[in-house]
């Protein structure tokens, strides 16, 4: 009975502010390599942002697209892919203490804001300095997320600002996984299955 302590393991809500590292054996080649900040777990789900996914739209895009005047010097930077579902909204990570209409706070050092004033602001130039731009989200059912930890599809590390916003992203698989002493390259598809 090897998932039967799940739920007892793993409480609704303990995930919020972890990144999910996807394991070297992840099958789904939309999350092969990725890191996903989780923004919202309950009973009923989760919800994640990828955080290492480059598209091919950039920031200078999406405020022509909103018709915003881009006077932030940050046009030319990328927008992320946040996951497979709803790609057409947008996600905004950034650091705490800044509200916007739907700010909510993952941590005490990061929050999400979907609401359109943050982007009028980033576009005016006077949004928050550290901030990530991504379209879409992941998203899993109830009791998927803990059945796929259960099957080591994923590590669970503590969020750090610094992966978010200072390290490049190419980099922050790697980086998440390293600044904890992990190795991913060591680590195998089974890794952890006794």
């Amino acid at each position: 009975m090897p998932n039967s302590n799940i739920d007892s393991d793993l409480t609704h809500g303990s995930l919020r502010g972890q990144f999910l590292l996807a394991m070297p054996g992840m099958e789904d080649p939309r999350f092969k390599q990725t890191v996903a900040l989780i923004v919202e777990h309950s009973e009923e789900g989760a919800m994640g942002i990828v955080i290492n996914a480059p598209s091919k739209v950039h920031w200078k895009e999406v405020f022509e697209q909103l018709s915003l005047e881009d006077s932030s010097l940050r046009g030319d930077e990328t927008v992320l892919l946040g996951g497979p579902m709803s790609t057409e909204q947008g996600f905004v990570l950034h650091g705490a203490g800044v509200q916007f209409d739907s700010t909510s706070e993952i941590n005490t050092e990061i929050s999400l804001t979907a609401s359109k004033d943050i982007l009028e602001s980033l576009a005016a130039g006077r949004g928050p300095d550290d901030v990530l731009l991504a379209l879409g989200y992941a998203g899993w059912g109830p009791g998927q997320l803990e059945q796929e930890l259960s099957e080591n599809a994923w590590l669970t590390l503590p969020a750090e600002p610094e992966i978010l916003f200072a390290t490049p992203v190419e980099k922050r698989w790697q980086s998440a996984a390293a600044r904890h002493g992990i190795d991913l390259s060591g680590l195998g598809s089974q890794a952890g299955h006794a």
